[in-house]
Formats: structure tokens, C-alpha cells, sequence
């Protein structure tokens, strides 16, 4: 379906065919004079509403200024038709006038939050209101001008103002602009505005600059907006600043809201609405504002997506379609994905990164990154949580935000750095997210071709076949909200194969995949070495990452410490000690006989997120004083499980049973703590939470300040955010212990925190357990974890490897095989105590 296909024009047709309509009966008489004026202004507005909620709907851009616009195009057409300018030469000045000052407002307005466009675009309104009372030689000032006629200098005539003639040409010109605005819907331009709107970051990895995007959604509709100011000084034949007031602003907001903003059919509720609320306030005997009020109270309560919208849906559910089948898979192949050979030293270099650094304030999250992949060429990049692996593949694709870079990146041999991120496509550089980053307001076709400025039936073939290529065909035309997380994986890589990169990179893209979806992915990836293409990809899903890659290189703590062939970089000692870690000189724990009670006990529990499950059977006894280490590499279901032990999440299957007077808290990963306030208001916080006020706050804030170290103890007012990282996690865990838990769990105590602070960190988690606290621990690292606890547990994609005591000496061995490729001797189903 191209954007002229014979239906979209058919669509397009029926809004200057309801107009011609409209003005047939106009003319015949049938709608009494002063109905025929209102009908002029409704289509006036009509025209307003459509340039403000179109907009909002496509860009997401809520603006104050388009009374000001309004008001630009009806003075436009005052002053020319009293300084003799032609018809042609008023649209022409207002919509160039209008475009240029939406331009500059969009563009400046792109930089800030929304709060800062309605505040910029509210000043704009009131500096226009200034100058339109001011500026009397043009404008009149409060007495205002009068409307005369307009002559076509292409020779279609005299326009007069305030008459019937100007009432038709106002329906015709609404007619028009919702035609063109059906013809703009299915167009790269409205496309690429909503992608901006919905996830910019993942639309600069496509091309797509967020802030020319907004530049041009706001000249467009600022050109849309003068036009109805020239169409209202036509049909009411004087023009002064009353009608521009920022009671107009409010009114158009409500007007798009009560018609649903972004919608065609809407913009025609919402000019009916601005039309004729002053008739219906006047007949039942209350101000227009508290009519305006009431419904517009009543719409956002009720129809939270306007009227139109929600005839839509009501629509939908009395003829329903038939909801689409789950994507058509391929066979699971018996032969294993046939890589191609790796290239030969002779060709070509893709990519070359030497000494590549990046530097957040005083935080270095890579250094001394240097890598290089050939075209063909499948690089893997390894490394656990923190190593600077994301923030690697982010410099590839100009997504590093406030970083600030250094070192040298050639693509192609030159110079990568200073291209900017939205330029990087056109380069030949394709890029997935970890999280499947796909536009929810464009539907799964939509996705793939917003990549074009233009789009051709070239486009549209090329792209229905990486659909069919990817197993999305059948569901083009559905929004990803009606889809599983996994077809949200496969459309994020269809869409970074649109143009046919050179260089594709590709973030955690196994994570969260079951089986057959993987064995699909590895054959998408060998067809793109098959092709030549160059290929970057971050996992963690080691298994299936090393059946497609050429060559490994692992990174920790920000920096390159191995590289290798798949099968041989797990030999390389460091490699081996960045994920499983080391363990520590750390305190001897308490003992356990084996007869202490269950504090919570796990069983057959399993959890699902949309289409992803990340629990699979887990059965578990957590006895009381104990400390379990929960080890797993990134994705393997941690996170999960420490906020179903915690409570805070209910399991999609199975049960949680605990002892109903255990008290449990949750340290989460990162530590989330609330930077702006002090280290003391953090504690606080939590005791308020808990309930915990006046004395025994006072008393509780005592003990746990003993349990801090000195130099935090003597600084309970700077802001948490002037703390270091380790120092960061220590009052996260203090924060928990406010409300008294018998149990804690403890999300990645060591992210991101130098080996003395883990050492710290681990030494007063172990106090804990010497006072009686039972603990888990949610580690990435098996000696950690092995060095800590009591007993460990390997999670390996959703479930429960293995299970043991570190004091067994064959229980590391085969947890080591456990949480690379999941062989474990410990059966899913099997519990314990």
C-alpha cells in the first residue's frame, strides 16, 4: 500500500466530498443564515483543532501558541486586503510567516521537557497578544480592522469578505486539509514524527533527528494554523485581539482532548465543539468556562482518549476481527547453524576502535577500548554486568549521551567520533537494543519503514520481505502492544536490517528467547555474515552468542581482558574470574545444624512478563540465619526471584509461603536511592514507609547510624548523590535495615564498586548474618556468592541448574558448568529442607 494507492486516495476524497456536499446544501438554503455562519466557523476551527491535535497525536508537542498563529493569518489577510495584496500573495506570506516562526519554536522547544514547551510556547502567545495591541499602524490595536476583499492575481476572481462565499471557501479548505492530512498518514513524514515522539533514542539509531523532527511537525502545523486565521477574517470580516486570547489556548487543548488528539474525525468533533459551546452554555444558563469545564472533566474521566477514539474501539468490539495467530515458526533445523568460515587477515577492516574511552563526570565506563572486526566477520563481545560492554556499542552508534568520548573509531577507515548519531544509518551502521526498543504507536510494518525519508514500493517490498524473513509477515499490520516480547526482538532486528547495514550491532539480542526463537535468530545472523556484513553482538547467553561469533573479545571493569577464539576465551583465566569473581578473606559465618526452622519456602514458582518467562519451577527453602547466594549471569531470572522472596511481586505460578511474622526488605539493583536528598532524609524515608515516626524513628535512626561506617556517620547531610558508589550501597542496605527485616535481600551488592569496596561491602552483609539476619544474595558472581553464603544456587535461564554447599568440594565444579551452559545435577522440580 503505497501512500497514493487507489484506497488511501479513495480515503483522502471523502473530506472534500463531505465538503462539496456541505456546500450544496449551504446554497440551497436549507440551513438558516446565522446556522450557515456558524457552520463557516466550525469549519474554521476545524481546520485550528487539526493543526493543534494533529500535532500533539503525531509529535507529541502540546502548544499554547496557536492563537498566535491564528491571529498571524487573519491579520495577514486584514492588512493585504487593505493594502491591495492578492489573494495568493496573503496564504503565501501567512503560511511562509507562520512555518518559519513554528520552525524556530519547534526547534527550540525540541531541547526541553514538555513543561518547558508550554512555557515557551505561552510566553510566545503572550508576546504576540503584547504586539498585536501595540502595534496599532498594522493591527488597529483593541478597536482592530475590518476585512475587505481580496482579487486573484491568477485570475479566480474576488473574494468577499463576511458573506456566503467566504462561508464555502472555508468548508472547501477544511474539506482539503483533512483530505491531505489522510493522504500524510500512512507517509514517511507522520511516521518518522511519531517515532521521534515515542523513543528517541532508538529513533536516532534509525536516522531520525527528534529535534528537525519537531522543527518541521511544528512549521507544518503553524503553516495549518495561519491558514484558519486567514479563513476567519474571510468569514467574519474584522479581525481584532479578542478572539486570540489565551482563553482560546485552553479551549483548543480541550477541544483536541474531547476529539481525540491525532485524529482526523476528531479535529471536526473538536471545531463543532469550539462553535457551538457558546450556543449551549447560553441555553442552559451557565458561563461558557464551566460548561467547558464540565465536559471537558467528564471526557477525560470517562473517555480518556476522546470521543472519536473511543467510538473506535467500541466499534472494534462489535466487529471484531479475528486476532492473528502466533508467528508461523520455522521447523527447528536438527543440523546446527552452519556458520561461514571467519574472513581471511586480508580483508578489508569494518571497524577499528583504538584506546577508546568514556567518561561520565568523575565515572570512566570504558577505557583503553580497542577492537576490530572485518566485513563477514561476527565479533562477541563478553564481559558481566558493568564492564562496558552497552556503553561500547553505544560510541558505535553515537548514543552516549552526556559521556564525553575519547580515543580514535574509523569506520571504513575514516573517522567515526564526530558523525553524528543520526548520520551513523546512512553510514551503513544497524543497531538493536537490549530491551527491543520498537515505536508503540506505529504498527509492526510501520516500524520497519520509518527508517526512510521517502518511501517507495522498493521500500515497501524490501521491508515485507524482512518481515516474512523474520516471521512477522502475518502481523504487519498489528502495533506491537498486541504482541509477545519476543516478536518485539525479531521486529527491532528487522528494522536495523532495512537498509542493509555494513556494520550490524547487536545488544543482548538472545535474551529472553526460548529455544526455537535463538535457533531463528543464529540463522538471521549467519545470513548476514553470508552477505558480508560486519556483526558486533553483546550477550549473555554464552551458548548460543559462541555458535554464531568468529572471535571473542571480554571486557571488565571497562576494560578489554581477553580475546579469543569461542571455544578457548572461557580458558583464559581472567575471563573466567570476571564472571565467576574471586572469593574473599571475608569472616567465617555462623554455623547452621541443619535443624533451623523455613523463613519462606519457594515452591514450583514461575514467572512470565508479556511473552517472556524468567522463572521456570523453582522450588526453594530459605531457612532462618541463613545466607543463599542466588548466581546467574545477566537475564537468568535473579532480579525476578529476589522480588518474589521479597514480596513484591506475585509469581504467575506456584506459590510463596512465608512466615507470617517475617519482615523482609529488598535492596534493589543500583541501589535506587533518592539522590537529592541527604543520607539521613533516605533513612528517614523508609521508616516513615514503615510507619515508624516521632521517638521511635529518632531511636531506630540511632541504631542504624551505628551500623554505617565513621565517615558516613559524620556526613548524614550531603546528598546521596555526593556519595561514591560503594558508599552508595551501604545506605541502601542501612535504608533496608530501617523497618528491621528478618530477611534481606540484597539485588548486585558489588555493581559497579571498586574490590575494596566490594570487600567492605560483603564484610558488614556479614555482620548481618552474625546477628541473626537471614540474607540472600543476588550475585553475578559465583566466588563471591561461594566465599558468603551458606549454599548457593545457579540459575541458568529461568531455572535452577544446581544447588549446593561452596564446603563441598565438588559443588564449585559443577556450578561453574552450571552457569555457563545450565548442566546441572539439581532437577527444577527439586527442593530442599
Amino acid at each position: 500500500m503505497s501512500v497514493v494507492s487507489r484506497t488511501n486516495l479513495a480515503r483522502a476524497a471523502l473530506g472534500p466530498l463531505a465538503a462539496a456536499a456541505l456546500i450544496a446544501v449551504l446554497s440551497a438554503g436549507v440551513i438558516a443564515p446565522y446556522q450557515a455562519y456558524s457552520v463557516g466557523i466550525a469549519a474554521v476551527y476545524t481546520v485550528l483543532v487539526l493543526s493543534v491535535g494533529l500535532l500533539a497525536g503525531w509529535a507529541g508537542i502540546w502548544s499554547i501558541a496557536h492563537p498566535a498563529f491564528f491571529a498571524l493569518g487573519a491579520y495577514f489577510a486584514a492588512y493585504g486586503s487593505t493594502h491591495d495584496w492578492s489573494l495568493e500573495l496573503v496564504v503565501v506570506a501567512a503560511v511562509g510567516c507562520g512555518a518559519a516562526l513554528g520552525a524556530f519554536l519547534g526547534s527550540a522547544g525540541a531541547r526541553f521537557s514538555m513543561l518547558y514547551v508550554a512555557l515557551l510556547t505561552l510566553a510566545f502567545a503572550m508576546v504576540s497578544m503584547e504586539v498585536m495591541g501595540q502595534w496599532t499602524s498594522v493591527t488597529g490595536g483593541d478597536q482592530g480592522i475590518p476585512m475587505e476583499k481580496l482579487h486573484s492575481a491568477l485570475g479566480l476572481g474576488t473574494v468577499a469578505s463576511a458573506g456566503t462565499q467566504a462561508q464555502y471557501i472555508a468548508v472547501a479548505v477544511a474539506g482539503i486539509a483533512l483530505g491531505v492530512a489522510v493522504l500524510a498518514r500512512p507517509s514517511a513524514l507522520r511516521m518518522r514524527l511519531v517515532a521521534a515522539k515515542s523513543h528517541p533514542m532508538a529513533a536516532r539509531s534509525v536516522g531520525i533527528a527528534p529535534e528537525a523532527q519537531s522543527a518541521l511537525a511544528f512549521a507544518v502545523s503553524a503553516a495549518f494554523a495561519s491558514v484558519a486565521g486567514v479563513l476567519l477574517a474571510l468569514v467574519v470580516g474584522f479581525v481584532s485581539p479578542e478572539p486570540f486570547s489565551l482563553v482560546l489556548a485552553t479551549s483548543l487543548i480541550a477541544a483536541c482532548v474531547l476529539g481525540g488528539a491525532g485524529t482526523l474525525l476528531g479535529a471536526v468533533v473538536g471545531g463543532a465543539y469550539l462553535t457551538w459551546a457558546p450556543t449551549a452554555a447560553e441555553s442552559v444558563g451557565v458561563p461558557q468556562p464551566i460548561l467547558q469545564g464540565v465536559v471537558l472533566i467528564a471526557a477525560l474521566l470517562f473517555l480518556p482518549g476522546g470521543v472519536v477514539p473511543f467510538l473506535g474501539r467500541l466499534a472494534r468490539r462489535l466487529f471484531r476481527r479475528p486476532v492473528a495467530q502466533p508467528a508461523a515458526v520455522e521447523p527447528p533445523d536438527e543440523n546446527p547453524v552452519a556458520v561461514p568460515p571467519p574472513p581471511a587477515p586480508t580483508t578489508a577492516e569494518v571497524l577499528r576502535l583504538d584506546d577508546v574511552a568514556v567518561t561520565f563526570g568523575g565515572l570512566k565506563a570504558l577505557e583503553g577500548g580497542s577492537i576490530s572486526v572485518r566485513a563477514g566477520e561476527t565479533l562477541a563481545i563478553i564481559g558481566p554486568n558493568g564492564a562496558g560492554k552497552t556503553t561500547l556499542v553505544n560510541v558505535l552508534s553515537g548514543l552516549v549521551g552526556a559521556g564525553r568520548v575519547a580515543g580514535d573509531a574509523r569506520y571504513h577507515g575514516e573517522s567515526l567520533l564526530k558523525t553524528r548519531a543520526t548520520a551513523r544509518r546512512a553510514l551503513g551502521i544497524g543497531r538493536t537494543f537490549q530491551h527491543a526498543e520498537v515505536f508503540a504507536e506505529l504498527t509492526v510494518l510501520e516500524n520497519v519503514l520509518c527508517t526512510h525519508r521517502r518511501i517507495t514500493a522498493q521500500h515497501r517490498a524490501r521491508a515485507v520481505e524482512l518481515l516474512d524473513q523474520t516471521g512477522l509477515a502475518h502481523v504487519a499490520d498489528r502495533y506491537p502492544a498486541e504482541l509477545p516480547f519476543g516478536l518485539h526482538k525479531r521486529l527491532d532486528l528487522a528494522r536495523a536490517l532495512a537498509e542493509e547495514p555494513e556494520l550490524l550491532i547487536l545488544d543482548e539480542p538472545f535474551g529472553g528467547l526460548d529455544a526455537t526463537e535463538r535457533t531463528l535468530l543464529a540463522r538471521q545472523i549467519v545470513r548476514q555474515q553470508q552477505r558480508g556484513t560486519a556483526v558486533v553482538i553483546i550477550d549473555h547467553v554464552l551458548d548460543d552468542l559462541f555458535a554464531v561469533a568468529h572471535r571473542v573479545v571480554a571486557f571488565d571493569f571497562g576494560r578489554p581482558i581477553g580475546e579469543g577464539e569461542p571455544g578457548k576465551i572461557l580458558d583464559d583465566p581472567r575471563v573466567r574470574s570476571s564472571y565467576l569473581g574471586k572469593g574473599g578473606a571475608l569472616e567465617a559465618l555462623p554455623p547452621r545444624d541443619g535443624t533451623e526452622p523455613a523463613a519462606l519456602r519457594l515452591e514450583g514458582v514461575h514467572h512470565s512478563y508479556g511473552g517472556v518467562t524468567a522463572l521456570r519451577g523453582i522450588d526453594l527453602t530459605i531457612t532462618r540465619g541463613s545466607v543463599i547466594g542466588v548466581v546467574g549471569a545477566n537475564g537468568a531470572g535473579k532480579s525476578t526471584l529476589g522480588r518474589i522472596v521479597h514480596g513484591a511481586l506475585d509469581p504467575t505460578g506456584g506459590r510463596r509461603t512465608a512466615d507470617k511474622d517475617i519482615r523482609a526488605a529488598l535492596v534493589p539493583e543500583g541501589r535506587a536511592l533518592f539522590k537529592t536528598l541527604s543520607l539521613q532524609e533516605n533513612l528517614e524515608v523508609s521508616a516513615y514507609a514503615a510507619g515508624i515516626k516521632g521517638a521511635a524513628l529518632r531511636a531506630r535512626l540511632t541504631e542504624t547510624a551505628e551500623w554505617l561506617p565513621q565517615r558516613l556517620r559524620d556526613r548524614m547531610g550531603v546528598p546521596a548523590a555526593g556519595l561514591s558508589g560503594g558508599e552508595q550501597q551501604i545506605v541502601a542496605i542501612a535504608r533496608a535495615l530501617m523497618a528491621r527485616p528478618d530477611l534481606l535481600i540484597v539485588d548486585e551488592p558489588a555493581l559497579g564498586l571498586s574490590p575494596a569496596m566490594v570487600d567492605e561491602v560483603y564484610a558488614r552483609l556479614g555482620r548481618l548474618a552474625h546477628e541473626g539476619m537471614t540474607v540472600v544474595l543476588l550475585e553475578q558472581s559465583l566466588g563471591r556468592a561461594a566465599s558468603a553464603s551458606h549454599e548457593v544456587v545457579v540459575l541458568h535461564e529461568g531455572r535452577m541448574a544446581v544447588r549446593g554447599e561452596p564446603a563441598d568440594p565438588s559443588f564449585l565444579a559443577r556450578a561453574e558448568q552450571a552457569y555457563f551452559n545450565g548442566q546441572g545435577d539439581v532437577p527444577a522440580t527439586a527442593a530442599r529442607g
